[in-house]
């Protein structure tokens, strides 16, 4: 039952992922997207076993075993206790989650919590079946390829009626964009009030025939100082449509690293983003910077 529920949780996941910004400007969504799905596909009969396996082992098991002390010196039925438990160890794993990797607590809690939801009423439901080995794992893939098929037809049901809106980009002004931008590998975008750029091994556009397009860094790396401007109708997208694509930052230095850079405005209004994908548009390196 652990592993009866992992397919379905997968793709909400995936789902979720597919509604939040993709970078699909830069060609960067859609078919690699789909393509991961399918490898997960394949793989799902190998991983489910041994996911199902150690979630039983951190969570289910350990809340069974709490479930019968508690339920010898108090009141209330096992089931009961083994539910409450199993939510309270979830909620537990995602507190040490946010500790070792900053995983987001307002939402691992939850999805941990119920991750234990069904192996618990599974377990009470199998207590009264035969040991029989068919008696188990038929219930459980009857109940994988349910969830799966609920969670895919709600989803497609959410997406095409507009329950779920589509991913827009923030709307942000010229004082929400100044401050400090930092990505990976130490890159450093310092946007002035005045409209002033300072770069600190950031990437850039590079000059024609300088970098190779297909290679490992397709892109310029400078330091300097430059301008920036808004763009907020999206004037300057290279991937945009005529005089329209998506708001932006452009970035223009002084001196002669690389070229004029356009940084597309993504992520969310608390958590804003700037990206770039550089390199082959259908396979791009995409470089992401956030606050700092």
């Amino acid at each position: 039952m652990c592993a009866a529920q992992f397919p379905a949780i997968g793709l909400i996941w995936w789902i979720r992922d597919q509604l939040g910004d993709d970078y699909a400007y830069a060609g960067a969504g859609g078919g690699p997207a789909a393509v991961a799905l399918a490898c997960l596909l394949v793989v799902a009969p190998l991983v489910l076993p041994v996911l199902g396996l150690l979630h039983a082992a951190v969570q289910v098991l350990p809340a069974q075993e709490l479930a019968h002390r508690a339920a010898r010196r108090t009141r209330g039925p096992v089931w009961a206790w083994h539910l409450a438990l199993s939510a309270v160890l979830g909620v537990a794993w995602a507190a040490l989650a946010l500790l070792l990797w900053d995983w987001p607590f307002t939402t691992t809690a939850p999805l941990f919590a119920a991750l234990g939801v069904l192996p618990v009423l599974g377990l009470g439901w199998l207590r009264r079946r035969t040991g029989d080995l068919g008696a188990v794992w038929l219930p459980a893939l009857f109940a994988s390829a349910g969830l799966f098929l609920l969670v895919l037809l709600g989803g497609v049901l959410a997406t095409v009626t507009g329950i779920v809106d589509e991913y827009e980009p923030p709307v942000l002004s010229d004082g929400q964009l100044t401050g400090v931008w930092r990505g990976a590998e130490g890159a450093v975008l310092r946007l002035g009030a005045g409209g002033r750029a300072d770069l600190t091994g950031l990437p850039t556009e590079a000059e024609p025939g300088s970098v190779d397009p297909n290679g490992a860094s397709p892109f310029a790396v400078c330091d300097g100082t430059g301008t920036w401007l808004l763009d907020d109708k999206g004037g300057h997208d290279p991937y945009g449509d005529g005089s329209e694509g998506r708001p932006g930052v452009v970035v223009r230095l002084d001196d002669g690293c690389g070229q004029e850079t356009y940084w597309r405005i993504g992520g969310t209004e608390s958590e804003p983003e700037l990206f770039v994908p550089f390199g082959d548009p259908d396979a791009p390196d995409v470089r992401i910077l956030t606050r700092g």
